[in-house]
């Protein structure tokens, strides 16, 4: 939701979690699911709990019969709450839920394979969600369920090495990499998994689900640098939330095995900073700035990490929660309520400030390598990013993509074997761009021109569908949409 405030021209409500949402959808899906024998089968649903709390108006929830129902969006309009919407539109057997504010293809994918699973189904269409994929492939091995996972676009491609390898050495039978399907079957068995911290944190999510799951203990044993252990954290909080320990070593993690998920009585996504970075990154571009509403400051997320690179940039940052203002960054006084701010949640408020280059280590933060280079574009001097080697296997080969993209829109960018170099310009040209079927690249490309003097021309801006689908509507709303096309 969008709306217009006094102080502040725009504000948004930011979307949920695609991440929290992925993990703590999987964990609601593990709750339901109890070994005896070996079989996968029901547990029994009466202690369940009520419908989860959310800010949002939409739900995916689990059913004690095995299905996925996705309910109608509350109209926004009758100000019902969530918990209205999820009675009038729940059926009966609904019992437990995930709930949140949105939806994309990647959570709409990891629903669909969990559904598959629940209903003793071996197919799994993960699209093009790597999330997704590396999560569950350990867990179906946990289960010893067979799994044929159909991916699309480059997923296939994407690496799965040392999980892979793993797996197999601890009793999965796992077709080639690149297969499709990709199919995984056997029984995965206690022990020591070792799985280096820099290639993808999501390895190590995917057997912090999985583990728990199994007979016996098992550690996973960390090597090298530890990168992204945000989102690690992330899904430890999350277990936590469903009643799973795991405990933290020196080298890594520890996990008990015969755990039991069991679904909170309430469960609350988080607000999106991975997608809200393109909003508050907006504000630093444009007069009178915008304001996001929604966002924890006190997240795990690592992205809420954008609020210090911003300050640094030269951006003012002003963040107010409760009934005053919790912190000001950027150099200048608070504004309480007196701007009208319904501030009953937190609300985040960027402004334009004069940009300078800063220097920026990605190795804990490179989903927001795209959208720092917008910033990095237009801010005075050369802003150097480093350590960020591994955007090279996302979606598309995002350093590349970056470079050319934002060059072709009249950037300045040099592209090096793991991180850029952006020389700032006064104001960027606009042009017409490819998003390499990549959603930060669209949403990367559509904020640049917000500093473009000609029109920004995306194709394949549907690629925002996969994380944001909203985006351009979100976009247009608060009237940022002038130069888009």
């Amino acid at each position: 939701m969008t709306e217009t405030i006094s102080g502040s021209p725009r504000i948004i409500d930011i979307i949920s979690s695609k991440s929290d949402a992925h993990r703590a959808l999987i964990c609601s899906a593990l709750s339901q699911i109890s070994r005896a024998d070996g079989e996968i089968s029901n547990r029994d649903f009466a202690d369940r709990g009520s419908v989860p709390e959310g800010r949002a108006t939409c739900s995916d929830m689990f059913s004690g019969e095995l299905a996925v129902a996705k309910l109608a969006m509350a109209n926004s309009q009758k100000n019902r709450s969530v918990e209205e919407d999820a009675k009038e539109n729940m059926p009966a057997e609904f019992e437990a839920a995930v709930i949140c504010n949105s939806s994309s293809k990647d959570i709409d994918a990891t629903i669909a394979c969990l559904k598959a699973l629940l209903a003793g189904e071996s197919e799994m269409h993960p699209g093009e969600s790597g999330s997704t994929l590396r999560f569950l492939l350990p867990v179906m091995g946990a289960l010893g369920h067979k799994a044929d996972f159909y991916g699309e676009g480059r997923l296939p491609e994407r690496p799965l090495s040392p999980l892979y390898e793993e797996l197999i050495a601890h009793g999965c039978t796992i077709s080639p990499i690149g297969s499709i399907p990709l199919t995984i079957e056997g029984q995965l068995q206690p022990g020591t998994f070792t799985i280096a911290g820099d290639v993808s944190s999501q390895y190590i999510s995917g057997l912090l689900f999985a583990l728990p799951l199994l007979k016996g203990d098992s550690r996973i044993v960390i090597t090298g640098s530890f990168e992204s252990r945000a989102y690690v954290d992330m899904t430890l909080k999350v277990l936590r939330d469903f009643g799973i320990q795991i405990g933290e070593e020196e080298s890594g993690f520890f996990v008990r095995g015969n755990q039991n998920f069991q679904t909170p009585s309430s469960y609350r996504v988080e607000g999106d900073w991975s997608n809200g970075c393109f909003w508050l990154a907006a504000g630093a571009l444009v007069p009178g700035g915008v304001s996001v509403r929604g966002l924890n400051p006190q997240s795990l997320q690592g992205d809420k990490a954008i609020l210090e690179l911003l300050r640094q940039f030269g951006a003012e940052v002003k963040v107010l929660s409760g009934d005053s203002e919790s912190c000001s960054t950027g150099g200048a006084e608070a504004e309480g309520a007196s701007d009208g701010f319904d501030i009953g949640e937190t609300v985040i408020r960027v402004s334009p400030g004069e940009l300078k280059a800063i220097e920026i280590d990605a190795s804990q933060i490179p989903d927001m390598v795209p959208i720092l280079s917008v910033i990095a574009a237009v801010a005075e001097g050369d802003t150097v990013i480093k350590n960020a080697g591994r955007l090279r296997i996302k979606e598309s080969d995002r350093l590349a993509a970056v470079t050319e993209v934002m060059n072709g829109l009249g950037a300045d960018i040099d592209e090096k074997p793991d991180g850029l170099v952006i020389h700032g310009v006064s104001k960027l040209t606009g042009g017409k761009i490819s998003s390499h079927n990549d959603h930060r690249i669209a949403m990367m490309a559509a904020i640049a021109s917000l500093v473009s003097e000609n029109p920004v021309v995306i194709e394949g801006k549907e690629a925002v569908a996969k994380s944001y689908p909203e985006f351009f509507k979100d976009m247009a709303a608060l009237g940022l949409d002038g130069k888009v096309e």
